[in-house]
């Protein structure tokens, strides 16, 4: 299957090129990428109620409560330690490469005057680092260009047009309380939740309620309800099985429509990663380093007889369709069972450790933001402080846990966690370009984190059934 997946792939993107020289980006768009679009919503409808049903019967499974409270404990301590690495490995990358020096010093200049506009405007004072090029005569003429009020008018329109309602939504996330995170866990309305891609945490929360209030209850009566669980557990994996038997297809079809809508010549498309390339081929080394040494890495130390060939060769089916979606969230039916089947996991781990790394354990979201973070700084000619770094550190990892696991999503938290070291969040626009295929690797990061932490934790609790 995967390497039908890669099949599909490959002549996916060979036919979007193909497509946009001939000048059929329009049949591409139209007749070929709606097929993508169902892929992606059949396994959308798919995970929701198999996280639900899977984890009910995975905890209901679990004679010993305590057992359940170690597992979790152990789940989220794990998936700190990764995201924070993650954001680490991006800071060493951009503070290495420099990525935003790349660019012509004239154009910094331009932007560094532009940010100190901004910050004026917006705090009534001057930057606070001592060094003015809004104010420096040698910058004069360059001034006069950024402030003049076409150029002003300009860049609110390309800031309302490329940001719409990112802003609004960060905002709103920025000014929420602390313990705000813990009510949203709590469903109002269950079936509502359940409607909802984005409400993943609430039904989590309900399943191992449920799963728990099951094994209280006395067995003749919670047995009928753990028979019905897991037959309707079943039906869900087995229409994960049906969808994937057409998966090259639409992996073919989704690929085609992405790269169709991104430029109408293939000109384009390779002038859009040529002007970005070097943020681009940061963000690049970085997801690739955890994916193929930085988790097999962990693996083959904590797990010596799951080898580095093995752990690819078994994940490699969701990691490719990771690639395509660009969801976690949709990947989800697909991972728990190369995780179940392939590698030997447990029901019961993997039915509560990998829905939680769906919604919270982002570690390519992270790294990506750092990398992010500090190229838009060089590119406007700021120099962040190791305090500020930090604060990235903390903000990247506490923003990757609020990420929604769909596409693009990190951009959202993107713009808090530039607000956090003072910087302009309409800088997003910049980078949106690049960001569908970046996003399309740190989805993959996201996918093999969750199964090399799932592993972890099946180990320590004696779960590895291969093992």
């Amino acid at each position: 299957m995967h390497v039908k997946i890669i099949i599909g792939l490959i002549l996916g993107i060979a036919w979007a090129f193909l497509s946009s020289y001939i000048g059929w980006n329009s049949f591409t768009i139209n007749w070929i990428d709606p097929f993508g679009q169902i892929f992606i919503r059949l396994l959308k409808f798919i995970a929701v109620p198999l996280v639900l049903f899977s984890i009910i019967s995975g905890v209901s499974g679990l004679s010993d409560i305590s057992k359940l409270g170690r597992m979790g404990l152990k789940t989220l301590l794990v998936y700190l330690v990764t995201t924070v690495t993650a954001v680490t490995v991006g800071l060493l990358l951009v503070n290495f490469f420099k990525p935003g020096t790349f660019i012509d010093e004239q154009q910094r200049v331009k932007n560094r005057i532009e940010y100190e506009q901004w910050v004026t405007q917006t705090t009534g004072v001057g930057v606070k680092d001592g060094v003015s090029y809004l104010t420096d005569p040698a910058y004069r003429d360059v001034v006069e260009e950024v402030t003049s009020p076409e150029a002003l008018e300009r860049m609110q329109q390309e800031r309302e047009q490329m940001i719409g309602s990112q802003l609004q939504t960060a905002e709103q996330s920025k000014e929420t309380p602390p313990l705000q995170f813990l009510v949203d866990m709590v469903p109002e309305n269950i079936i509502l939740s359940i409607s909802d891609n984005g409400l993943m945490l609430q039904v989590i929360f309900f399943a191992i309620f449920f799963g728990i209030t099951l094994i209280m209850v006395p067995k003749k009566h919670s047995q009928p309800v753990i028979d019905f669980v897991n037959g309707i557990n079943e039906v869900f994996l087995k229409m994960v099985d049906l969808v994937m038997k057409a998966a090259p297809f639409f992996v073919f079809a989704l690929l085609a429509g992405v790269i169709a809508k991104m430029a109408n010549t293939p000109a384009e498309v390779f002038e859009i990663f040529k002007s970005l390339g070097s943020y681009s081929v940061t963000v690049a080394v970085g997801l690739l380093f955890m994916i193929f040494i930085f988790y097999p890495l962990i693996i083959t130390a904590f797990v010596r007889k799951l080898s580095y060939k093995k752990f690819f060769k078994s994940m490699s089916p969701a990691q490719f369709l990771a690639f395509s979606t660009s969801s976690s969230a949709a990947t989800l039916p697909v991972t728990m069972e190369c995780v179940e089947e392939n590698i030997g996991v447990s029901k019961n781990v993997t039915s509560f450790v990998l829905p939680i790394g769906a919604t919270v354990n982002m570690d390519g979201t992270s790294l990506y933001q750092a990398v992010a973070v500090i190229f838009l700084a060089q590119l406007h000619l700021v120099d962040l402080t190791l305090g500020q770094q930090l604060t990235i550190v903390l903000t990247a990892t506490l923003a990757s846990i609020g990420s929604a696991a769909v596409p693009s999503a990190g951009l959202v938290m993107l713009i808090i966690v530039l607000q956090s070291v003072g910087l302009n969040p309409a800088w997003i626009a910049i980078i949106f370009p690049v960001d569908r295929i970046l996003d399309m690797l740190r989805t993959v990061v996201n996918v093999t984190g969750d199964a090399t932490v799932s592993t972890l934790i099946a180990k320590s609790e004696g779960e590895l059934l291969k093992s």
